[in-house]
């Protein structure tokens, strides 16, 4: 996949690390299955780790070749259960908590090589993965669990990307920019 985008427009200047799945079942920790957990954390974690992998070679190789604001540009797409248990997601909770690591890790790696990278953590977005769950979390959000009163949306998430691929937020690498409606902060 890599090859052949890199070979069909010649550049990559940035790599949006995005997909991802949801634990299968979404079992009780005490019920996980072998199969969910090594399906889940390859694509959650493994796939954005060795993509990032071969996006740093090639911007090393190619430093100050990038088309973009600032250099070449990284976004991992968490969510708040990289630090927010949900015992029914267990495999997913670590995925996503590793993935916050990754993020750093590459981050700091490749700060000095004009990579910049950031973690965008949405949360409580209307897609597919969170459909199930949607009668719960409307109750939870009149309730006020998110100030703004509202589920994000994929539109949030696109010119949060899109700000910083322009060259919004220059002097930022490896920070955790939340997506949420307020809703990570702590309140009594």
């Amino acid at each position: 996949m890599f090859d052949h985008t890199l070979h069909a427009f010649g550049h990559i200047d940035a790599l949006v690390n995005n997909a991802g799945i949801t634990s299968v079942g979404r079992r009780d920790i005490l019920e996980a299955t072998e199969y969910s957990w090594d399906t889940l954390l390859s694509v959650n974690l493994k796939g954005p780790f060795f993509l990032t992998r071969l996006a740093a070679n090639l911007w090393i190789r190619r430093a100050g070749e990038s088309r973009l604001p600032g250099g070449y540009k990284l976004v991992f797409i968490s969510v708040i259960s990289a630090t927010t248990a949900s015992m029914n997601r267990g495999d997913y909770c670590v995925s996503k908590s590793a993935l916050q690591m990754v993020s750093q890790l590459w981050a700091l790696r490749l700060a000095d090589s004009g990579v910049q990278s950031i973690e965008f953590r949405p949360v409580l977005m209307a897609t597919d993965m969170t459909a199930g769950g949607r009668d719960k979390y409307d109750t939870l959000i009149t309730g006020g669990l998110v100030p703004q009163k509202g589920w994000g949306q994929a539109a949030d998430v696109a010119v949060a990307v899109r700000t910083f691929l322009e060259g919004g937020l220059p002097f930022s690498t490896g920070e955790c920019v939340y997506l949420d409606g307020g809703m990570h902060h702590g309140r009594l």
